[in-house]
């Protein structure tokens, strides 16, 4: 049986200065674009090699998976479903992806991706910051059925020091 391997990916940090733009084209925040290749780099220095990256294409999960795709050396396919998607939605997108790919990273958006996580992997996150990231294997490419286990969960601040 061949493993398969998920990660999952909060887009980087979003402004909120110009409420005249839509949801869906609210680009990074000064901190998403530190954090954004600053995690991706990160990523790439754990030996992450998802086959593909697949990313809603609202502009910050965009440009989130621009940098991962570069840090990575990784493909990146955009699906429209991610933006809105439910955890079933979500599901249904991770076993189509794996039918084709052994690894995939998901970049998407909250409430879903922490719901989803905690679903799959049997670990509980109240919340996925932006541009966390788990990394879920699972023994088999129903997600739904395979045995679980949760990887890592990492994001920008988890290793900061406090005074």
């Amino acid at each position: 049986m061949q493993t398969k391997i998920l990660y999952l990916l909060r887009h980087a940090k979003s402004s909120w200065e110009d409420f005249s733009i839509s949801d869906f084209d609210r680009p990074l925040n000064k901190r998403g674009k530190h954090d954004a290749p600053m995690m991706a780099i990160r990523m790439g220095e754990k030996a992450i090699s998802p086959e593909a990256i697949i990313s809603s294409p609202a502009k910050r999960a965009k440009s989130t998976a621009k940098c991962f795709s570069k840090a990575l050396n990784t493909k990146v396919i955009y699906d429209k479903h991610i933006y809105e998607a439910s955890t079933i939605q979500l599901h249904e997108i991770i076993k189509q992806a794996f039918k084709e790919y052994d690894s995939i990273m998901l970049v998407g958006h909250n409430p879903f991706l922490t719901i989803l996580s905690n679903t799959l992997s049997g670990y509980q996150i109240d919340n996925i910051p932006t541009t966390g990231i788990i990394g879920i294997s699972f023994d088999s490419e129903n997600i739904e059925t395979a045995k679980s286990e949760l990887l890592f969960f990492d994001y920008p601040k988890k290793n900061l020091e406090t005074c």
